[in-house]
């Protein structure tokens, strides 16, 4: 739910930048919408609401929520100013690398590592599996921030685009399947303890 969330913004971003450039009149108010400009105006108030809304009902955000937010503001703003795409092309990058640096930190900061915060409600895995983890999902951020700078800088908009919204989505589900074999026999366990607790308590 919460990655579906995370997507609508990217979703309309998508959709705005795909449409054609045309005018849309409301009242005495006229505004061009398509194309990448318009995209970025939209992932701007996209993910204001989104997760205004989000934060309206549940009172608060996580941290990564939080940067992502933050950065989608920080970067969208001079690029809808000063109509220059370079300012959103380095927004992905920077938000894997200091989605890195906050699971470096957690190594030294806090009972947990970020990615047992993450998954350990699902997982009950042992404290060196977790660190393990965390540590492989560092090295993911930052590979992957270095993907996404590759690829805004060196292929064409469309392509950068396309990445930006699908592939990123694709490669993280494809990381996160990875780990399930190291994962699998944890999960495994904690469903046969329910399904024991369940035999137990039947008649």
């Amino acid at each position: 739910m919460k990655q579906f969330i995370d997507f609508i913004p990217l979703l309309i971003f998508f959709t705005v930048w795909a449409m054609d450039e045309r005018s849309v009149t409301i009242g005495d108010f006229e505004h061009s919408v398509g194309g990448i400009f318009s995209a970025a105006e939209f992932l701007l108030a996209g993910s204001i609401l989104v997760y205004g809304c989000l934060f309206a009902a549940q009172r608060r955000l996580d941290k990564f929520q939080w940067i992502t937010v933050a950065a989608v503001v920080l970067f969208c703003i001079p690029t809808i100013i000063f109509r220059d795409t370079n300012f959103l092309k380095w927004k992905a990058p920077i938000v894997n690398w200091i989605f890195a640096i906050v699971f470096i930190a957690s190594r030294y900061i806090g009972d947990k590592p970020a990615i047992e915060h993450m998954m350990g409600d699902a997982v009950e895995a042992p404290k060196e599996l977790w660190t393990k983890l965390n540590t492989i999902w560092v090295y993911y951020f930052v590979v992957l921030g270095a993907i996404n700078l590759a690829v805004a800088f060196t292929l064409s908009e469309a392509l950068w685009i396309r990445f930006k919204v699908f592939g990123n989505l694709i490669l993280t589900f494809g990381f996160v399947l990875g780990q399930m074999p190291l994962l699998a026999k944890y999960i495994k366990v904690e469903e046969e303890e329910a399904d024991t607790k369940i035999a137990e308590e039947q008649p």
